[in-house]
């Protein structure tokens, strides 16, 4: 604009403007639970239009959907004589609602059958549709398979063998049971208390025991170190980031499972973050501060207290993100404190986000915000809502049937526990890590900026252990793997069986795991994901174990164990761990 150009004055409606519009957006939000409703029918109107214009798509359709309806009526004519038939279709290996001999008999076996088939039939009709937005195609195909969860005969009394014979065996008093579970739940959701059995596991007490001392606080964080467990530790301490969505505890849940245990016992001085439940006085926090008060505030500390001029550092999910972003802006900044980086279930790269980022677009972000806007910060409430929908079979209608149908409460173990226990986010921070971050992928195409100053992952030069889970939901490790594109780091990256949580809480002893393992040397060829599984080497057991090696490899001789806090330099004990901020609500 020229500077002749006139400009209109200041329209005072602006802010009353705004004030409406962030009402309105933030109660649509509570109805729709966060979900712009603009979206999803941007999504299904551009997916339901060239599906319109794809005659062939039309056809190959209407023959899937006939060839279907022949092996279903081919199934039920070969169960009528032989109620061991070969099934027409098999459930995805991670479906088990119809696992229960009863759905092999009629006519249940005929029920899931065509449950089974329709949905196969709805994936195909919501993918593959030329033309079709990528984006929104996936979102249609997720939302197609919710409204199927929703409908599938395993929900009700009249389709449900097992649900039959739990009401004959118990006399009904399973429903009778079963609604004063739901009359319970619905009190404890009213009044914002925790799930039932959250009770017995009281953080300090039966989860996030490990002994140590908060050495540090700030307005975001505090900074726990841990009591040694052996007689000398290695030079190099261990900070841990973990991710600030929730409480730190899960690398510290009960003691046989906690990685803090374990990596004390390993000979290591180790650092937690803990980070501080952010309330509305907080909404503008945004990444930056939480780099500065968090990691950078943190080693500052540690170094400090210890004397080590390296240090072992450790990201958890968005944690480890933000660590990756500090990272980066110690290389450019020429600051050589860290030894090495350890990133778990991260996510570097997010052109493909998975499921949790799956409905992030500029009208869905816009909603988010508003929605934020009034309290100043995301409630961990609504967060929860969205892990439970990605996994609907498992965590919402399994719940509904189980509990409130069959009158039989899951008992809670500590990860339920944990996972109960949400934390709030500002809405500066979330703000700009949906915006920066999942819908423009600043990170990865260097465009990001911390300090004031642009950063880059290819000037990360320090050695990287990655682990990706093959179930995760949140963090697909297909794009955890892509970070091989984005340094020409020493990379040791690990696929380890489990999801997001479970696979991360991988202590030695644990039944059924595996993972596969590669070395990428420093600037060595980065392989895509499907030839890096075929070239890696399988391994059973936990990846703790490997880590564990790795981390030695890159660390000096043992030496003896520094003291807790260093009051000379500002760093004395304030209080015992688990600390305070882990304990806000």
């Amino acid at each position: 604009m020229s500077a002749d150009t006139p400009t209109s004055p200041p329209d005072p409606l602006d802010g009353i403007a705004q004030t409406l519009d962030n009402a309105a957006g933030g109660a649509i939000a509570q109805v729709t639970l966060g979900l712009s409703p603009a979206t999803l029918y941007e999504a299904f109107s551009n997916w339901a239009l060239h599906l319109a214009l794809s005659p062939g798509k039309q056809l190959q359709l209407a023959a899937k959907m006939g060839r279907k309806h022949m092996r279903l009526f081919d199934y039920a004519a070969r169960s009528a004589s032989d109620s061991d038939a070969a099934l027409a279709i098999e459930p995805l290996p991670q479906d088990r609602r119809f696992s229960d001999p009863a759905w092999r008999k009629p006519p249940f076996n005929i029920l899931s059958q065509a449950f089974l088939l329709h949905q196969q039939w709805w994936h195909a009709a919501t993918t593959g549709v030329g033309g079709v937005n990528g984006h929104y195609e996936h979102m249609v195909q997720f939302t197609a398979r919710q409204m199927l969860d929703m409908v599938a005969p395993t929900n009700f009394l009249a389709t449900n063998p097992l649900l039959q014979q739990r009401i004959i065996e118990t006399g009904g008093k399973c429903l009778v049971d079963g609604f004063q579970h739901l009359m319970e739940d619905m009190e404890h959701l009213v009044r914002g208390l925790p799930p039932v059995g959250v009770e017995y596991f009281r953080v300090g007490d039966t989860v996030a025991t490990a002994k140590g001392k908060v050495v540090y606080r700030n307005q975001l964080i505090e900074l726990i170190q841990y009591e040694p467990t052996t007689d000398q530790v290695r030079p190099e301490p261990i900070l841990i980031v973990p991710a600030w969505i929730m409480k730190y505890y899960i690398l510290d849940l009960s003691p046989e499972n906690s990685m803090v245990n374990w990596l004390t016992s390993q000979g290591y001085t180790v650092f937690m973050i803990s980070w501080h439940n952010p309330g509305t006085q907080d909404r503008d926090l945004d990444m930056e501060n939480y780099r500065l008060m968090g990691p950078m505030a943190a080693l500052d500390a540690v170094t400090a207290i210890t004397g080590a001029s390296s240090v072992h550092a450790v990201g958890y999910c968005i944690g480890g993100t933000l660590l990756s972003i500090a990272l980066a802006a110690m290389a450019r900044d020429g600051d050589e404190r860290i030894a090495s980086a350890t990133l778990l279930a991260t996510q570097t790269e997010f052109s493909e986000p998975g499921e949790l980022g799956l409905f992030i677009d500029e009208g869905q972000l816009n909603l988010l915000e508003k929605m934020m806007w009034s309290r100043g910060y995301l409630d961990g409430s609504q967060m929860g809502g969205a892990f439970q929908i990605l996994r609907s079979n498992d965590l919402v209608w399994s719940r509904v049937l189980g509990t409130y149908l069959m009158g039989e409460r899951e008992s809670l173990n500590d990860l339920m526990a944990w996972n109960a226990d949400g934390t709030r986010m500002p809405y500066a921070m979330h703000s700009q890590y949906l915006r920066r971050l999942y819908l423009d992928d600043d990170l990865a195409e260097g465009k990001y900026k911390a300090g004031g100053k642009s950063i880059a992952l290819s000037s990360i030069r320090k050695p990287l252990f990655v682990v990706g889970t093959e179930r995760d939901h949140v963090a697909p490790w297909r794009s955890v793997h892509k970070i091989h594109l984005l340094t020409d780091a020493e990379i040791t990256f690990v696929l380890t069986s489990g999801g997001h949580n479970a696979g991360i809480v991988s202590e030695p002893g644990h039944k059924g795991r595996r993972f596969k393992v590669k070395t990428r040397e420093a600037e060595g060829l980065a392989y895509d994901p499907e030839e890096w599984q075929e070239r890696a080497e399988r391994k059973d057991g936990s990846w703790w174990i490997e880590w564990g090696e790795w981390l030695a490899r890159h660390s000096g001789n043992p030496v003896a164990p520094p003291p807790l806090g260093a009051p000379d330099k500002g760093y004395a004990p304030i209080a015992d761990a688990p600390g305070h901020y882990v304990l806000e609500r």
